[in-house]
């Protein structure tokens, strides 16, 4: 067989591709070869776990504004700090119910301390508890931090790999025609597709959180001063 008869084969199966399904998702993943199947499978999953802690975290900080709010309203209307530590339940998820709790076994503790010595060490119980706290609010942040960052160039990294796959078909074949190089740099800009759909939601959600986080913060450190004051 001779080099054109293999040159005019190979365009002839490329051309035949180009059905209106040659395209698709699934056949672009199809076609690509291990690296850039190994990309699109990890762009993938990191989507999809991306997404699982955004909902997760959506979820959270809506409780527990709720339960903090009602917590605060409850508090406030108490006839003393220590009736109303008395009633609360054993166990509560929200956050500012467990801080206090934590100052108050320390108040009750110290009650027989000089009062600079108990403010201080209620204080001091009262920092470690919220630092618990934020840090569990803060869980898996630094995922929808790294996925915002890396994915793209996770991406891109699958674009170079399959256009280059590309420019070696072309040399292979000898033929630059479109339909040769059209299947792989659309393969190789899926890659490039998928990084941006990872990143774009996951920094979206790392910054709302972070603020969100940042605002709760504030919420349990205003909590925190206004309850040293009246101990």
């Amino acid at each position: 067989m001779s080099i054109e008869t293999m040159e005019q084969e190979i365009a002839s199966q490329v051309v035949n591709l180009g059905g209106p399904n040659d395209f698709s998702l699934l056949q672009l993943f199809l076609r690509a070869d291990f690296v850039v199947k190994s990309v699109i499978i990890i762009l993938i999953l990191s989507s999809i776990y991306s997404w699982a802690l955004i909902f997760d975290k959506y979820r959270l900080f809506k409780r527990i504004e709720q339960s903090t709010s009602l917590f605060e309203d409850k508090f406030w209307k108490a006839k003393s700090a220590e009736a109303f530590y008395k009633n609360l339940p054993a166990k509560t998820p929200d956050p500012l119910t467990l801080i206090f709790k934590s100052a108050m076994v320390e108040l009750l503790k110290t009650k027989s301390k000089a009062a600079a010595v108990q403010t201080a060490r209620v204080e001091r119980a009262i920092e470690v508890s919220t630092d618990n706290e934020i840090k569990n609010i803060e869980k898996n942040f630094t995922f929808l931090a790294t996925v915002g960052s890396t994915a793209p160039f996770v991406g891109l990294f699958g674009t170079v790999w399959g256009i280059m796959n590309s420019f070696q078909s072309i040399a292979i074949s000898r033929n630059t025609s479109l339909a040769i190089v059209a299947p792989g740099i659309a393969e190789a800009l899926f890659a490039t597709a998928l990084g941006l759909l990872a990143a774009i939601p996951a920094v979206i959600a790392y910054n709302k959180f972070n603020n969100d986080s940042l605002k709760y913060s504030q919420k349990l450190e205003n909590f925190s001063k206004r309850f040293l004051t009246i101990i």
